[in-house]
């Protein structure tokens, strides 16, 4: 059986990416993917505890397709809305008390280079000596890798409702 040089050059291109695919699968330690990912995931709300301010940008994508949804229907979109956002927590009235992440669940990709997870949050902090606090909160997002390192992409935060 005879075939085309075409045919011979797709065929060998065709296992050169099936192969590709499947070696990049291989390759990922996913368990290190996975504590990397919930190292950022803890970041995203514990840098408030020393005012880090480049470790909270760090954490979420910064271009204009960041998003994030918060439980009383706010939205921001984009990296600078969420900068501007920020500026809040510089007050030296709001105050970090602690954080806690419970119940977190992480999914990896196939490629892995996406990941999505699902926790409960309580953010609890005073502002002028008052409670300023997220407490049950359900807290969902998406993370891409990136040049190497995993920041959040999209973020949700609801209160349930009973």
């Amino acid at each position: 059986m005879e075939y085309s040089m075409k045919t011979v050059f797709l065929m060998l291109a065709v296992s050169m990416i099936i192969a590709g695919c499947a070696g990049r699968e291989e390759s990922i330690d996913r368990e290190t993917e996975i504590r990397e990912i919930s190292n950022v995931i803890d970041a995203c709300i514990g840098w408030f505890k020393t005012k880090n301010f480049e470790l909270s940008f760090g954490t979420v994508a910064q271009d204009s397709n960041f998003l994030e949804v918060h439980p009383e229907g706010r939205v921001v979109k984009g990296f600078e809305q969420f900068r501007k956002n920020s500026e809040i927590f510089r007050h030296p009235e709001f105050q970090y008390v602690r954080h806690e992440i419970r119940d977190l669940a992480v999914n990896l990709s196939r490629s892995g280079d996406v990941a999505w997870f699902y926790c409960l949050l309580n953010d609890i902090n005073t502002f002028k000596g008052r409670p300023a606090c997220w407490e049950n909160t359900r807290w969902t997002g998406v993370l891409e890798k990136r040049n190497g390192r995993w920041v959040i992409v999209q973020q949700h935060f609801s209160f349930a409702t009973e």
